[in-house]
């Protein structure tokens, strides 16, 4: 069972799909993660960009600790499912679904939100590496605000990604079979 772990929305349950297609983060990180993030004030009245967003956990976690505008990007059905249902349940007025492939709407030609202060990316972990390194290229690209942080989730077997002009790794955490990269952009 996944829930909110904390803030106006802590303790409600969540709508997650099941099947190979989804792999939710496990309550251990997203609580250690939101911890890292509330402590160093990534959550506040941030703009949050939640990509290949699954059941919603991350940016639904970051809406309920403070974010003040968060946008979740989904494209497969029954994940986009699970997550339009839960945003219906928390009845989160700053959080907008997209229902699209994450590399479709990062290459549009003119953002329709953003920028963005924060970006959580959770792709499938068989992901081919030059398509993560793609969509980061894209995000840093037009994406983020001049101060922003972008956390990558990743299998600890998965190499470190290939970081594009305009981001710079700060750090990584490993938490079992799951890898945290942060990195942020410069001017």
């Amino acid at each position: 069972m996944t829930r909110i772990i904390a803030g106006t929305s802590g303790g409600r349950r969540l709508v997650v799909p099941g099947g190979a297609l989804t792999r939710p983060t496990s309550d251990r990180v997203r609580e250690a993660l939101f911890s890292r993030l509330e402590h160093q004030g990534w959550l506040d009245g941030t703009a949050v960009l939640d990509l290949y967003a699954g059941s919603g956990a991350l940016g639904l976690e970051a809406a309920s600790r403070g974010a003040s505008c968060v946008v979740l990007v989904e494209q497969a059905a029954a994940p986009l499912r699970a997550l339009r249902a839960n945003v219906a349940a928390l009845r989160m007025l700053q959080v907008r679904v997209v229902g699209d492939s994450v590399q479709h709407v990062l290459d549009a030609e003119e953002p329709p939100y953003g920028p963005f202060d924060l970006a959580l990316a959770d792709p499938p972990y068989p992901e081919p590496e030059h398509r993560v390194a793609r969509v980061l290229a894209s995000l840093a690209d037009r994406w983020l605000s001049e101060d922003a942080l972008v956390v990558l989730e990743r299998s600890t077997r998965s190499p470190e990604p290939a970081w594009p002009a305009g981001l710079t790794r700060t750090d990584e955490r490993r938490y079992g079979e799951t890898t945290l990269w942060f990195a942020r952009t410069h001017p």
